[in-house]
């Protein structure tokens, strides 16, 4: 199966099980902060980076701020963020979501690379992906080769904006030497993956409704189809590879 050189992923509700723990992290330094947001409003804003959601709410409640006044709000709420989100990660265990392995281990079979993006920044990343074993044979530049379990991982600091920009995408791709994104598909559970897909023209730009959204809730971001859980990708990229052969083209 060639159609495809590259998978990107969402981390948390795509391949890290998240019952809404970030959610209820940032409603806690927002209150502790004074910062008054709706648990609907936060859930809208999931895959976003956390420092620009701040910036954003604190915006909304403020009204016109000054600079001085806005940096000084959103330090606040985001370190105090930080400090909770680490900690949680840290204390709790972290596991990888329904067929998120196995997945990966077809990709690889495959020859298919494997990226994660992610709204957090790299510190909580890493904390991440130690816990899960994922760190492991990765560079400098978190790259790594066929046999590591992921071929890169991007964080949102580490692009000059995070979603729903592509820019985490594009940077995968670049890192690992691919040129088209036709032949990248780009997967995810919340409104700014899917968005994000669709800014960099991906191949195929696929939800995931067993995450932190509902299939309702995604309905109406851009999409090719929705998955029960990353379970279904193999059999979704095997037909796309049939299609494309009985079409005479590779995508």
């Amino acid at each position: 199966m060639k159609s495809f050189q590259l998978v990107v992923f969402d981390m948390a509700g795509t391949t890290v099980r998240d019952q809404h723990e970030v959610e209820h992290c940032f409603a806690q330094a927002a209150s502790q902060t004074k910062l008054i947001v709706s648990d609907e409003r936060i859930l809208a804003m999931q895959g976003l980076s956390k420092r620009f959601v701040f910036e954003t709410l604190w915006k909304e409640q403020l009204g016109e701020p000054t600079a001085s006044e806005l940096k000084t709000r959103v330090d606040h709420s985001y370190l105090l963020f930080t400090e909770i989100l680490e900690n949680h990660y840290r204390t709790q265990p972290v596991v990888p979501t329904e067929g998120c392995l196995e997945t990966f281990a077809y990709l690889r079979k495959n020859g298919i690379s494997i990226a994660l993006t992610t709204g957090f920044y790299r510190k909580v990343t890493d904390i991440i992906l130690e816990k899960l074993g994922w760190l492991t044979g990765l560079d400098e530049q978190y790259v790594g080769t066929s046999q590591t379990i992921i071929q890169v991982s991007i964080a949102s600091d580490e692009v000059e904006h995070g979603r729903p920009q592509p820019l985490m995408i594009q940077k995968a791709m670049r890192l690992l030497n691919v040129t088209d994104p036709k032949r990248v598909v780009n997967i995810g559970d919340t409104p700014s993956d899917l968005l994000s897909g669709q800014a960099a023209q991906v191949g195929l730009n696929l939800g995931v409704v067993n995450g932190t959204h509902t299939r309702s809730q995604l309905e109406t971001y851009p999409h090719d189809r929705f998955l029960e859980s990353l379970g279904d990708l193999p059999g979704i990229l095997s037909a796309s590879a049939f299609q494309s052969l009985a079409n005479g083209f590779t995508l």
